[in-house]
């Protein structure tokens, strides 16, 4: 027989539990969680690379030293790990200098990764096929003078869970790359705390699509953080802007999508 306490118990978790069940339904904002406290060092002098399986950093702290560690925005820098096709990075602190982070050379997820001062880039999406993913769920960036995700290759870039601070932008699609892809990312239960220019960047003339849910944007109250900025990709030069904000073709969101505080 069940006692009248553990009844009760019973019926307060299942109230809970739709209290969470509907807060998921209608959208609402998960709270970000707060920057780890990182349990040690380690120096990174060479790229890490994950060829199988799962890499767990155990929240350790990561940085750049010797070849890794001018901390410059210069292009084709090394990374700091690299991770093969189907691999997972998780648990994992990028310190100062970071050089160009991570590099995902197929499909790939990070999981619960920070950055705590961004190099050349957080992350950049290689690989060549049109059906691979690039999953960045949980985590954090900030200090990232230019972009924290660069899309080079196709496929689909998922970010959600994620929170960005003192940003160029969270997401750019390669705007000048000498083979151009048509590129997706989607953008889910984000906030965005200023500076920042702007949320993702993609090209338009290619294809690309940038889908927004749940994004909340912090401190912005003149409003001059683009949500998604369209440019003309191209395969040398540079990329020219042309315009920015929702429509049903590229940037697929609307006002209610997006929260101010």
């Amino acid at each position: 027989m069940i006692s009248p306490a553990t009844s009760r118990i019973a019926r307060v978790a299942a109230v809970a539990a739709l209290v969470v069940s509907a807060a998921v339904g209608t959208g609402a904002t998960a709270s970000a969680a707060s920057w780890p406290t990182p349990s040690s060092s380690v120096p990174v002098g060479a790229t890490i690379k994950v060829t199988s399986g799962t890499y767990d950093g155990g929240l350790k702290r990561f940085y750049g030293t010797g070849d890794l560690g001018s901390g410059g925005q210069d292009e084709g820098q090394s990374p700091l790990f690299q991770l093969a096709n189907g691999t997972t990075l998780k648990n994992v602190v990028l310190g100062s200098p970071a050089a160009d982070g991570v590099h995902c050379l197929g499909t790939c997820t990070l999981l619960n990764v920070w950055w705590e001062d961004v190099g050349e880039d957080a992350a950049t999406f290689k690989g060549t096929s049109a059906s691979q993913s690039m999953t960045i769920d949980g985590g954090g960036a900030r200090k990232a003078s230019d972009k924290v995700f660069q899309h080079n290759g196709p496929g689909t870039m998922y970010i959600r869970n994620f929170q960005v601070n003192d940003f160029g932008k969270l997401y750019r699609s390669c705007g000048n790359c000498g083979t151009q892809y048509k590129r997706n990312v989607v953008v889910d239960n984000v906030t965005a705390t200023v500076p920042g220019k702007a949320l993702v960047g993609i090209n338009t003339n290619y294809g690309d699509t940038a889908k927004l849910t749940r994004i909340t944007i912090v401190g912005d109250s003149s409003r001059k953080l683009e949500p998604c900025t369209k440019y003309k990709g191209v395969t040398s030069g540079e990329p020219t802007k042309i315009g920015s904000g929702p429509d049903s073709t590229n940037c697929l969101y609307t006002s209610a999508n997006i929260t101010y505080k």
